[in-house]
Protein backbone atom coordinates (compact mmCIF):
# COMPACT_ATOMS: atom_id res chain seq x y z
CA UNK A 1 0.00 0.00 0.00
CA UNK A 2 3.00 2.21 1.02
CA UNK A 3 4.60 1.79 -2.53
CA UNK A 4 1.47 2.41 -4.07
CA UNK A 5 1.05 5.81 -2.68
CA UNK A 6 5.27 6.43 -3.18
CA UNK A 7 4.59 6.03 -7.07
CA UNK A 8 1.34 7.88 -6.53
CA UNK A 9 3.35 10.90 -4.95
CA UNK A 10 6.70 10.51 -7.24
CA UNK A 11 3.86 10.96 -10.54
CA UNK A 12 2.12 13.63 -9.21
CA UNK A 13 5.75 15.37 -8.40
CA UNK A 14 7.05 14.95 -12.08
CA UNK A 15 3.58 16.19 -13.49
CA UNK A 16 3.05 19.67 -11.89
CA UNK A 17 6.27 20.74 -12.83
CA UNK A 18 5.14 19.93 -16.59
CA UNK A 19 2.00 21.58 -16.15
CA UNK A 20 3.41 24.57 -14.76
CA UNK A 21 6.08 24.70 -17.63
CA UNK A 22 3.37 23.99 -20.49
CA UNK A 23 1.03 27.20 -19.18
CA UNK A 24 3.91 29.60 -19.34
CA UNK A 25 4.13 32.39 -21.79
CA UNK A 26 5.51 31.80 -25.31
CA UNK A 27 9.20 32.45 -25.88
CA UNK A 28 9.33 36.27 -27.20
CA UNK A 29 10.50 34.73 -30.07
CA UNK A 30 6.95 33.37 -30.87
CA UNK A 31 4.98 36.55 -29.47
CA UNK A 32 6.97 38.86 -32.30
CA UNK A 33 5.88 36.75 -35.00
CA UNK A 34 2.59 39.05 -34.13
CA UNK A 35 4.40 42.44 -33.93
CA UNK A 36 6.30 44.01 -36.98
CA UNK A 37 6.75 46.27 -38.90
CA UNK A 38 5.03 46.28 -42.30
CA UNK A 39 4.04 48.14 -45.49
CA UNK A 40 1.37 47.95 -46.92
CA UNK A 41 0.20 49.16 -50.08
CA UNK A 42 -3.38 50.98 -49.87
CA UNK A 43 -3.28 52.72 -53.91
CA UNK A 44 -1.16 51.40 -57.19
CA UNK A 45 -3.14 53.58 -59.71
CA UNK A 46 -2.22 57.04 -60.95
CA UNK A 47 -3.33 60.52 -59.75
CA UNK A 48 -6.59 60.05 -61.73
CA UNK A 49 -7.39 56.80 -60.80
CA UNK A 50 -9.66 54.09 -62.83
CA UNK A 51 -12.28 54.65 -64.02
CA UNK A 52 -10.60 57.99 -65.28
CA UNK A 53 -12.70 61.13 -66.03
CA UNK A 54 -13.44 61.24 -70.01
CA UNK A 55 -12.12 57.32 -70.42
CA UNK A 56 -14.02 55.60 -73.00
CA UNK A 57 -11.45 52.62 -73.46
CA UNK A 58 -11.96 49.31 -72.18
CA UNK A 59 -9.96 49.90 -69.41
CA UNK A 60 -12.40 51.72 -68.12
CA UNK A 61 -15.70 50.64 -69.60
CA UNK A 62 -16.27 47.74 -67.00
CA UNK A 63 -15.32 50.04 -64.06
CA UNK A 64 -18.22 52.87 -65.28
CA UNK A 65 -20.86 49.99 -65.66
CA UNK A 66 -20.45 48.41 -62.35
CA UNK A 67 -19.94 52.47 -60.30
CA UNK A 68 -17.39 50.85 -58.35
CA UNK A 69 -13.66 50.20 -58.78
CA UNK A 70 -11.43 48.28 -56.10
CA UNK A 71 -8.19 50.20 -57.24
CA UNK A 72 -7.14 52.76 -55.42
CA UNK A 73 -5.17 56.02 -56.19
CA UNK A 74 -1.31 55.61 -55.02
CA UNK A 75 -0.68 55.47 -51.25
CA UNK A 76 1.38 53.47 -48.73
CA UNK A 77 0.57 52.77 -45.19
CA UNK A 78 3.10 51.79 -42.53
CA UNK A 79 2.84 50.08 -39.48
CA UNK A 80 5.03 50.00 -36.31
CA UNK A 81 3.11 47.17 -34.80
CA UNK A 82 5.59 47.27 -31.26
CA UNK A 83 4.49 51.06 -30.88
CA UNK A 84 0.77 50.56 -32.26
CA UNK A 85 1.45 53.16 -34.63
CA UNK A 86 0.58 53.90 -38.47
CA UNK A 87 1.70 56.31 -41.19
CA UNK A 88 0.92 56.79 -44.63
CA UNK A 89 2.77 58.18 -47.55
CA UNK A 90 0.40 60.29 -50.01
CA UNK A 91 -2.81 61.57 -48.80
CA UNK A 92 -4.76 60.58 -52.43
CA UNK A 93 -8.22 60.96 -53.43
CA UNK A 94 -9.34 57.53 -51.91
CA UNK A 95 -7.82 58.29 -48.50
CA UNK A 96 -11.23 57.56 -46.98
CA UNK A 97 -11.76 54.10 -48.41
CA UNK A 98 -7.89 53.31 -47.57
CA UNK A 99 -7.72 54.50 -44.11
CA UNK A 100 -10.57 52.56 -43.07
CA UNK A 101 -8.72 49.36 -44.66
CA UNK A 102 -5.82 50.46 -43.08
CA UNK A 103 -6.55 51.59 -39.50
CA UNK A 104 -7.88 48.35 -37.49
CA UNK A 105 -6.74 49.40 -34.21
CA UNK A 106 -9.66 50.62 -32.20
CA UNK A 107 -8.73 54.13 -31.71
CA UNK A 108 -8.44 54.56 -35.70
CA UNK A 109 -5.47 56.87 -35.07
CA UNK A 110 -3.48 57.91 -37.53
CA UNK A 111 0.12 59.10 -36.57
CA UNK A 112 1.63 60.73 -39.75
CA UNK A 113 1.37 61.22 -43.32
CA UNK A 114 4.45 61.87 -45.29
CA UNK A 115 4.00 63.46 -49.02
CA UNK A 116 6.03 63.18 -51.98
CA UNK A 117 5.35 66.28 -54.03
CA UNK A 118 1.72 68.29 -55.01
CA UNK A 119 0.76 66.71 -57.50
CA UNK A 120 -3.23 66.18 -56.93
CA UNK A 121 -3.31 62.43 -56.50
CA UNK A 122 -0.96 63.23 -53.77
CA UNK A 123 -2.12 65.66 -51.52
CA UNK A 124 -5.41 66.21 -52.26
CA UNK A 125 -6.93 63.24 -49.85
CA UNK A 126 -6.11 66.45 -47.19
CA UNK A 127 -9.25 68.05 -47.76
CA UNK A 128 -10.91 65.55 -45.76
CA UNK A 129 -9.05 66.02 -42.52
CA UNK A 130 -10.64 69.74 -42.44
CA UNK A 131 -13.94 70.42 -40.08
CA UNK A 132 -16.12 69.86 -43.04
CA UNK A 133 -15.49 66.03 -43.02
CA UNK A 134 -13.41 63.96 -39.82
CA UNK A 135 -12.16 67.31 -38.22
CA UNK A 136 -8.91 65.88 -37.66
CA UNK A 137 -7.01 67.29 -34.52
CA UNK A 138 -2.78 68.05 -35.44
CA UNK A 139 -2.00 64.90 -37.14
CA UNK A 140 2.05 65.14 -37.98
CA UNK A 141 2.46 66.38 -41.98
CA UNK A 142 5.48 65.51 -42.92
CA UNK A 143 6.30 68.22 -46.43
CA UNK A 144 9.33 69.28 -48.12
CA UNK A 145 10.30 72.98 -47.75
CA UNK A 146 8.32 73.99 -50.63
CA UNK A 147 5.46 71.76 -50.32
CA UNK A 148 5.68 73.24 -46.65
CA UNK A 149 5.37 76.70 -48.38
CA UNK A 150 2.82 75.63 -50.71
CA UNK A 151 0.28 74.29 -47.70
CA UNK A 152 0.28 76.75 -45.61
CA UNK A 153 0.08 79.68 -48.15
CA UNK A 154 -2.90 78.58 -50.16
CA UNK A 155 -6.60 78.03 -49.44
CA UNK A 156 -7.59 75.60 -48.23
CA UNK A 157 -4.88 73.90 -47.12
CA UNK A 158 -3.68 76.81 -44.99
CA UNK A 159 -6.65 76.04 -42.96
CA UNK A 160 -5.70 72.98 -42.17
CA UNK A 161 -2.78 74.56 -40.27
CA UNK A 162 -5.30 77.28 -39.03
CA UNK A 163 -7.61 75.27 -37.76
CA UNK A 164 -4.86 73.16 -36.26
CA UNK A 165 -6.30 70.14 -37.88
CA UNK A 166 -2.66 69.03 -39.12
CA UNK A 167 0.71 70.18 -37.65
CA UNK A 168 3.58 70.65 -40.39
CA UNK A 169 6.95 69.27 -39.92
CA UNK A 170 9.07 70.25 -42.44
CA UNK A 171 11.52 67.87 -43.73
CA UNK A 172 15.15 68.44 -45.21
CA UNK A 173 16.61 66.42 -48.14
CA UNK A 174 18.72 63.48 -47.43
CA UNK A 175 18.09 64.19 -43.52
CA UNK A 176 16.54 60.70 -42.11
CA UNK A 177 13.59 61.29 -39.29
CA UNK A 178 13.30 58.48 -36.44
CA UNK A 179 9.52 57.67 -36.44
CA UNK A 180 10.37 54.92 -33.97
CA UNK A 181 12.79 53.21 -32.53
CA UNK A 182 11.96 50.14 -35.37
CA UNK A 183 11.38 52.80 -37.94
CA UNK A 184 12.78 55.31 -39.97
CA UNK A 185 11.93 57.58 -43.19
CA UNK A 186 14.73 59.44 -45.38
CA UNK A 187 13.35 61.68 -48.08
CA UNK A 188 15.74 62.06 -51.13
CA UNK A 189 14.79 64.62 -54.24
CA UNK A 190 14.27 63.05 -57.59
CA UNK A 191 13.51 65.42 -61.38
CA UNK A 192 10.00 65.68 -61.63
CA UNK A 193 7.67 68.02 -62.77
CA UNK A 194 7.99 70.88 -59.85
CA UNK A 195 5.41 73.58 -60.86
CA UNK A 196 4.15 73.80 -56.69
CA UNK A 197 6.82 71.92 -54.81
CA UNK A 198 9.75 69.79 -55.37
CA UNK A 199 9.35 66.06 -55.58
CA UNK A 200 10.73 63.76 -53.33
CA UNK A 201 11.10 59.71 -52.90
CA UNK A 202 11.33 58.06 -49.51
CA UNK A 203 13.56 55.31 -48.05
CA UNK A 204 11.81 53.39 -45.61
CA UNK A 205 13.75 51.36 -42.95
CA UNK A 206 12.73 49.04 -40.86
CA UNK A 207 13.96 46.64 -38.17
CA UNK A 208 15.24 44.06 -40.23
CA UNK A 209 14.37 45.35 -44.12
CA UNK A 210 14.20 48.61 -46.00
CA UNK A 211 12.58 49.60 -49.17
CA UNK A 212 12.21 52.86 -51.57
CA UNK A 213 9.78 54.45 -52.65
CA UNK A 214 9.47 56.44 -56.18
CA UNK A 215 6.41 57.04 -57.43
CA UNK A 216 7.04 59.91 -59.82
CA UNK A 217 10.03 60.76 -61.61
CA UNK A 218 10.75 62.05 -64.71
CA UNK A 219 12.94 60.30 -66.62
CA UNK A 220 15.77 57.66 -64.74
CA UNK A 221 18.76 59.15 -66.92
CA UNK A 222 17.84 62.72 -65.38
CA UNK A 223 18.73 62.05 -62.25
CA UNK A 224 22.05 62.32 -60.74
CA UNK A 225 21.72 58.91 -58.25
CA UNK A 226 21.72 55.27 -60.27
CA UNK A 227 18.54 53.64 -59.27
CA UNK A 228 20.63 50.32 -60.44
CA UNK A 229 22.51 50.98 -57.16
CA UNK A 230 19.97 51.75 -54.92
CA UNK A 231 17.90 48.76 -56.05
CA UNK A 232 21.16 46.63 -54.79
CA UNK A 233 20.85 48.61 -51.38
CA UNK A 234 17.68 47.73 -50.26
CA UNK A 235 14.72 44.61 -49.88
CA UNK A 236 12.14 46.39 -51.62
CA UNK A 237 11.76 48.97 -54.67
CA UNK A 238 8.52 50.88 -55.20
CA UNK A 239 8.84 52.57 -58.89
CA UNK A 240 7.08 55.00 -61.66
CA UNK A 241 5.03 52.59 -63.61
CA UNK A 242 2.94 54.92 -64.59
CA UNK A 243 3.13 54.31 -68.53
CA UNK A 244 3.75 50.72 -70.22
CA UNK A 245 4.69 52.40 -73.83
CA UNK A 246 4.35 55.44 -75.85
CA UNK A 247 1.07 54.28 -77.07
CA UNK A 248 -0.90 54.93 -74.02
CA UNK A 249 -0.37 58.37 -74.46
CA UNK A 250 -2.15 59.21 -77.54
CA UNK A 251 -1.66 62.41 -79.32
CA UNK A 252 -0.20 63.90 -75.64
CA UNK A 253 3.02 65.35 -75.64
CA UNK A 254 5.04 62.89 -73.25
CA UNK A 255 7.31 66.27 -72.10
CA UNK A 256 4.13 67.65 -70.63
CA UNK A 257 3.80 64.37 -68.57
CA UNK A 258 7.14 62.83 -67.87
CA UNK A 259 7.66 59.41 -66.60
CA UNK A 260 9.95 56.54 -67.42
CA UNK A 261 7.91 54.10 -69.85
CA UNK A 262 8.23 50.68 -68.24
CA UNK A 263 9.50 49.22 -71.76
CA UNK A 264 12.53 51.56 -70.72
CA UNK A 265 12.73 50.84 -66.92
CA UNK A 266 13.30 46.77 -68.08
CA UNK A 267 16.02 48.16 -70.49
CA UNK A 268 17.68 49.63 -67.88
CA UNK A 269 17.26 46.47 -65.51
CA UNK A 270 17.53 43.84 -67.85
CA UNK A 271 21.12 42.91 -65.79
CA UNK A 272 19.70 42.72 -62.68
CA UNK A 273 20.75 39.43 -60.96
CA UNK A 274 17.08 38.07 -60.42
CA UNK A 275 17.10 38.21 -56.88
CA UNK A 276 17.16 42.13 -57.50
CA UNK A 277 14.63 42.21 -59.93
CA UNK A 278 12.48 40.76 -57.26
CA UNK A 279 12.83 43.73 -55.21
CA UNK A 280 10.59 45.50 -58.08
CA UNK A 281 7.35 46.55 -57.74
CA UNK A 282 5.84 49.07 -60.51
CA UNK A 283 3.53 51.17 -59.00
CA UNK A 284 1.48 54.60 -59.94
CA UNK A 285 -0.27 52.84 -62.90
CA UNK A 286 -2.27 54.80 -65.32
CA UNK A 287 -5.55 53.70 -66.09
CA UNK A 288 -4.56 52.88 -69.63
CA UNK A 289 -1.41 50.55 -68.20
CA UNK A 290 -2.16 47.27 -69.66
CA UNK A 291 -0.31 45.52 -66.48
CA UNK A 292 -3.67 46.66 -64.96
CA UNK A 293 -4.88 43.81 -66.68
CA UNK A 294 -3.27 40.75 -64.86
CA UNK A 295 -4.54 38.67 -68.13
CA UNK A 296 -2.92 40.94 -70.84
CA UNK A 297 0.47 39.88 -72.13
CA UNK A 298 2.38 42.95 -71.06
CA UNK A 299 1.92 41.72 -67.58
CA UNK A 300 2.60 38.59 -67.95
CA UNK A 301 6.08 39.23 -69.67
CA UNK A 302 6.96 41.66 -66.88
CA UNK A 303 6.21 39.43 -64.07
CA UNK A 304 7.62 36.43 -66.27
CA UNK A 305 10.88 38.94 -66.29
CA UNK A 306 10.99 38.45 -62.77
CA UNK A 307 9.75 41.53 -61.59
CA UNK A 308 6.03 42.44 -59.45
CA UNK A 309 3.02 44.54 -59.83
CA UNK A 310 2.00 46.54 -57.25
CA UNK A 311 -1.36 45.38 -56.13
CA UNK A 312 -3.81 46.64 -53.31
CA UNK A 313 -3.87 44.63 -49.72
CA UNK A 314 -0.05 43.37 -50.55
CA UNK A 315 1.46 43.67 -47.06
CA UNK A 316 5.44 43.21 -46.13
CA UNK A 317 7.58 43.07 -43.52
CA UNK A 318 10.15 45.58 -42.68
Amino acid sequence: MQRGLNRKKIFIYLFIPIFIFSCKELPHESLSLEKSVEINILGSVQDGGIPHLGCEKSCCKDYFERGFSEKRVVSLGISDHFKNKNYIIEASPDIAFQLNDFLTNKSKKLDGIFITHAHIGHYSGLINLGREVSNASEIPLYLMPKMTDFISSNGPWDQLVKLKNVELKTLINEKEIKLTENLRILPFLVPHRDEYSETVGFKIIGPKKSAIFIPDIDKWSKWEKSIVNLISQVDYAFLDGTFYDAKEINNRDISEIPHPFIIESLELFKDLKEHNRKKIYFIHLNHTNPLLNSESEEYKHVVSSGYNIAVEGLQLKL
